[in-house]
């Protein structure tokens, strides 16, 4: 199962940098996780400074 960015995102880019499937990129409102490509690694939520991604 793909990890899912809350309404907590600030936009900071730290999880799409982090995401070594690219699989996050900006959205409208936030960053968005495609749970296609997502191989639920968890890199990105140990790089969210703001605890904004959960499984």
């Amino acid at each position: 199962m793909a990890h899912k960015i809350s309404g907590e995102c600030v936009s900071c880019g730290s999880c799409a940098a982090s995401c070594p499937v690219e699989a996050i990129s900006e959205g409208k409102d936030r960053y968005e996780i495609d749970a296609e490509k997502c191989v639920d690694c968890g890199s990105c939520a140990e790089a969210c400074p703001v605890t904004a991604i959960e499984k």
